[in-house]
C-alpha cells in the first residue's frame, strides 16, 4: 500500500504542478470542473447506493447554473464580486454546521442519514465552494501576474499537505488523547498540534522569505491558521459520511490514496475559508 501511495503522489506532483502553472485560466477551470465531476459521483455512494447515478448530474447542471451567474473571466472585475462571496459565506456556514455534526456524532446522524436530499445538499454545499475558491485563487489578479494565483493555491495546498504530514508523523510518535474517536479513531490531539506546528512552519517560512511586511504577514498567517484548521474539519466530515455509508474509501481511483474525495477533502473546507478570510481581512470588512 506504501509503495502504490509513493508511485501515486510522484505522478500526480508534476501533473498538479503543470495545471497550475501552465494551464490558461478557462482550462484550468475545465479541469476544476473534472474534478468537480469525479467528486460528485463518489459522494452519491454517500447519498444512496441505489440512486448514486443521478447525484454527478445533478451536482454538474448546478454548477453549470452557477456559471452562467459567475463567469470565471468576471470573477475579479472589478473588485469583491458579490455572488463570489456569497458562496464563500455559504461554505462558511456549512463548515460551522459540519464541526456541529461532527462533534455531536453519531446521535447528529440521526437528523440526516435518512435522509437523500440533505445529504446531497452537503454535498453541493462542500463542492460548488471548493470549485469556485479553487478557480477564484488560480486567478487572482490573472491578467497582470498570471503566476501568482498559482503560487497561493500551491501555498495552501501545501500547508495541508504539511498539515497532514505533521499530524502523521507527531501523532505515531506522541498520540494519546483521541481527537473524534466516534468519526475517525486514529486522529489524536497530539497530532493535530503536531500539524498546526508544521503548517505554521511553512506559513512563517514562507511569508519571511516573500518579505511581508508585519502586517500582512499577520494577515496571511491567521488565514493560514484557519485553512489548518479547517482542513482537518473537512477530512473529518468526510470520515463522518463514510462511517455512515458503511465505506473505508470514498472510491478506488487513485491506488493507494481511494478516492478524489479522499484527496481533496481537508481542501474542500481550507480553500474557501482562506479565501474568505484573507478576502475579509485585507479589504478591511
Amino acid at each position: 500500500m506504501l509503495k502504490q501511495r509513493i508511485i501515486t503522489a510522484l505522478c500526480l506532483i508534476p501533473l498538479v504542478l503543470g495545471a497550475l502553472f501552465f494551464l490558461p485560466l478557462k482550462f484550468f477551470a475545465l479541469l476544476a470542473a473534472l474534478v468537480f465531476l469525479l467528486a460528485s459521483r463518489e459522494w452519491g455512494g454517500f447519498v444512496s447506493r441505489e440512486r448514486r447515478e443521478w447525484i454527478p448530474l445533478l451536482f454538474c447542471l448546478l454548477l453549470g447554473a452557477s456559471l452562467m451567474w459567475l463567469p470565471v473571466e468576471q470573477l475579479w472585475a472589478p473588485g469583491l464580486n458579490p455572488i463570489l462571496m456569497g458562496v464563500l459565506w455559504t461554505a462558511a456556514s456549512w463548515w460551522l454546521l459540519g464541526l456541529l455534526l461532527v462533534l455531536r456524532y453519531p446521535q447528529s446522524a440521526r437528523l440526516w442519514k435518512e435522509s437523500v436530499w440533505l445529504k446531497s445538499l452537503f454535498g453541493l454545499v462542500t463542492l460548488i465552494p471548493f470549485f469556485w475558491s479553487m478557480v477564484a485563487i488560480r486567478g487572482y489578479n490573472f491578467y497582470h501576474d498570471s503566476a501568482m494565483g498559482a503560487w497561493i493555491l500551491l501555498f495552501v495546498m501545501g500547508l495541508v499537505w504539511a498539515a497532514d504530514s505533521g499530524a502523521y508523523f507527531f501523532g505515531k510518535a506522541f498520540g494519546k488523547h483521541k481527537l473524534a474517536p466516534s468519526v475517525s479513531p486514529g486522529k489524536t490531539i497530539e497530532g493535530l498540534c503536531g500539524g498546526l506546528f508544521t503548517a505554521g512552519l511553512l506559513a512563517v517560512g514562507v511569508t519571511w522569505w516573500m518579505g511581508f511586511v508585519p502586517a500582512k504577514m499577520g494577515t496571511v498567517l491567521f488565514c493560514s491558521l484557519l485553512a489548518v484548521l479547517a482542513s482537518v474539519l473537512g477530512d473529518l466530515t468526510e470520515s463522518m459520511f463514510k462511517r455512515e455509508a458503511g465505506i473505508k474509501d470514498s472510491g478506488n481511483l487513485l491506488p493507494g490514496h481511494g478516492g478524489i474525495l479522499d484527496r481533496i477533502d481537508s481542501l474542500t473546507a481550507a480553500l474557501p475559508v482562506f479565501l474568505l478570510s484573507y478576502l475579509l481581512l485585507s479589504q478591511g470588512a
